[in-house]
């Protein structure tokens, strides 16, 4: 709303510029006697008293200019408006030039104290000819053609400069005009806000219907109340908080689709009307609650005005909105550290895999030249990746950047347990409870080793009683002995076996043995494929004979070691059925017979993971080693004795003759020899 003092002026020129105005205008090249003269109409209304709102950018409809009719000259040169004494006395401050269908701006001579000047609805391409009106505070150019802001640099008094609906595609030119505090520039041509910073009285800014994609460089408009940018194509807006002084602002009919484009205005203390209707904001559900609930200081919005219950609800839904947008914010984190984790686990997955190609690389080549690693100790040692420094050290880095305890992840997802990293196989000793086990019907396996699996199926069987789905990727199952560890579980419906980090899947006959080796589940898919009759047909054929000849060529002893308890007694079962008469046996009997055989036959196909065996290896070397010392302990005991008898077989004849000797010298002097004897059983006593 324009100040009172403007809306007064344009009420005098109301009241006044309705009489008769005389009115001389001549070519600059034309003699004297060339004058021609021109009458304005009677009839014609004032210069409208309502000045600038919001809506400055519409045309004056309502309005009609001064009826002036002007004769062209046939010299390019420009026109020049005399008024006769008495009427400059009558309208010494104001002029009318309203729909003359002008092209250029006449010569006003002695006009110096005009302070209003209308020419709009005119065909004017540049503003000139006005420099000595120094006096002038309100300019009206609208509805003309004119595509430069130019020639006003003298007018420093100026105030209102109205130059909506031209061709104008900047703003410039105004570095004199301090004191202005209307510029309207609707209508136009404008891509971009700039040079209005040192404007620091302006009040009303309209940038109205141009082609603005965003709003910013406002810092020093420190006046500026009222800002209408509608029908731009504005995204976002920037600096509107930094202006003190601004109450209204009009953002209709633009692009912007967030809050976070305009989220500057909630940090404004002054703003108290504000319009986004037409925008793609508006249109969202939470538009109206978020705008209230940032924007606490508003009156108005979208030209309506905010009661205390729409407030309370904003205040409410927004509540409401901040909770989820928490809610939100949390899963985004928690999917951030997952995916953290995930990352940190697969570095260690690969980092340990380039370890053991390293370690089998070296033993290959230690095997084909050990003469040469004999004499070069370090090159063997050299291969680890962190003894070398170099090799793969960005994984090192990162691995030591994150805690011990992200290098593993256990996550329950509805009816799936995942797991990711060997140290997530201890959550199997946790308290699970009833609930939550009995819903998980899914585990996932990825980056761990298969044989570390093996060793917590018992456990997985026992806590997760209803699982039935099992998948693995990148543990490293490389051939079909390791699917005989899957046996020991209670049930399994599905299998799903990832081909990455997995290279049994390269196998083509890889899902046939797990249907034979497994066959007692009745395997209804295998990664993701229904398991039909004519699929277990084919696996039976396939591996049925060759796990018979195994089970039947291993002695009994091994065979029931290999066996569990359960499937211990059914041998003996077996074996002991072995020996009784055809007819003893009923067909029940028979039946059973053959099924415990097929059982039997599968059970011989088991798994033993790399650790046990070589716990199983060393157990064995211990137990050769103490054979070998007891053996060699007993040979030499054996030589000894040996050698004792042969000495003892050298030395005897002649000890016999000696004792013979000694026998025959004692004896022969029969009193002497039994006094003697009687002698020493007397000492004896």
């Amino acid at each position: 709303m324009i100040p009172g003092k403007y809306r007064s002026v344009s009420g005098r020129a109301a009241s006044n510029v309705n009489c008769g105005l005389h009115l001389v205008i001549q070519t600059s090249s034309l003699p004297e006697k060339n004058k021609v003269e021109f009458k304005l109409n009677k009839e014609t209304p004032s210069f409208p008293g309502r000045l600038l709102q919001h809506d400055l950018e519409r045309n004056y409809s309502s309005r009609q200019g001064d009826h002036i009719n002007l004769v062209s000259s046939s010299m390019p040169s420009f026109p020049i408006l005399q008024r006769s004494s008495e009427e400059k006395i009558l309208y010494s401050d104001r002029l009318t030039l309203e729909r003359q269908k002008l092209t250029v701006c006449p010569i006003i001579d002695g006009e110096e104290h005009l302070r209003l000047l209308n020419f709009q609805h005119n065909f004017i391409t540049r503003i000139q000819n006005i420099s000595n009106l120094q006096r002038l505070i309100f300019l009206d150019l609208y509805d003309n053609q004119i595509e430069e802001i130019s020639g006003l640099s003298t007018l420093r008094s100026l105030r209102v400069l109205l130059l909506g609906k031209n061709r104008i595609k900047k703003i410039s030119n105004l570095e004199n005009l301090k004191s202005l505090d209307v510029l309207d520039l609707h209508g136009n041509q404008i891509t971009k806000i700039e040079n209005v910073n040192h404007l620091c009285d302006l009040r009303v800014l309209n940038l109205a219907r141009n082609l603005l994609s965003h709003v910013d460089n406002l810092n020093g408009l420190d006046s500026l109340t009222e800002l209408n940018l509608r029908h731009n194509q504005i995204t976002f807006v920037r600096d509107v908080d930094n202006l003190p002084c601004l109450q209204r602002l009009f953002l209709s009919f633009n692009s912007i689709s967030t809050f976070e484009s305009v989220c500057c205005l909630a940090d404004s203390t002054s703003l108290s009307d504000i319009t986004f209707d037409g925008n793609p904001i508006a249109q969202e559900s939470w538009y109206k609650h978020t705008i209230l609930q940032n924007m606490m200081q508003l009156r108005q919005l979208d030209m309506k005005r905010i009661t205390e219950e729409e407030r309370r609800m904003a205040s409410v839904v927004a509540k409401k909105e901040e909770e989820k947008k928490r809610e939100s914010h949390k899963q985004s984190l928690l999917k951030e550290k997952k995916r953290l984790t995930i990352n940190n686990v697969a570095r260690k997955w690969d980092l340990q895999q380039h370890r053991i190609t390293n370690i089998a690389t070296n033993q290959d080549i230690k095997d084909s030249d050990s003469q040469d690693h004999c004499q070069n100790d370090g090159s063997t040692i050299s291969a680890f990746p962190e003894e070398t420094g170099s090799l793969d050290s960005g994984l090192t880095s990162a691995l030591q950047g994150l805690s011990v305890t992200d290098t593993h992840l256990v996550e329950v997802d509805g009816d799936t347990l995942s797991l990711y990293g060997s140290g997530a196989l201890e959550c199997l000793d946790r308290n699970w409870s009833v609930q939550t086990a009995g819903m998980v019907t899914t585990v996932s396996f990825t980056f761990i080793e298969f044989d570390e699996i093996v060793q917590v199926l018992p456990k997985l069987k026992i806590k997760f009683p209803n699982s039935l789905h099992l998948k693995f990727k990148e543990t490293n199952l490389v051939m079909l002995q390791q699917f005989n560890a899957l046996a020991q579980l209670r049930r399994v419906d599905q299998l799903t076996i990832d081909p990455q980090g997995n290279p049994v899947v390269n196998f083509t006959l890889w899902k046939y043995y797990v249907l034979f080796r497994l066959s007692h589940f009745n395997m209804q898919k295998i990664n993701g494929t229904e398991v039909t009759q004519n699929d277990m047909i084919m696996a039976e054929r396939l591996f049925g004979i060759l796990a018979h000849v195994a089970s039947s060529e291993l002695p009994q002893y091994h065979l029931i070691s290999i066996l569990g308890d359960a499937r211990k007694k059914q041998f003996r079962y077996l074996l002991e059925t072995k020996g009784k008469k055809p007819g003893i046996v009923n067909e029940e009997n028979n039946d059973s017979k053959r099924l415990v055989g097929e059982s039997t036959n599968r059970a011989t196909l088991n798994y033993t993971t790399r650790d046990f065996y070589n716990e199983k290896l060393e157990e064995i070397k211990e137990k050769k080693k103490f054979c070998k010392m007891y053996i060699e302990d007993l040979v030499k005991e054996a030589t000894e004795i040996n050698m004792k008898n042969e000495a003892l077989q050298k030395l005897w004849p002649q000890m016999f003759i000696e004792l013979v000797r000694d026998a025959v010298m004692e004896i022969r002097n029969k009193n002497s020899y039994m006094k003697l004897c009687l002698q020493q059983i007397t000492d004896q006593k």
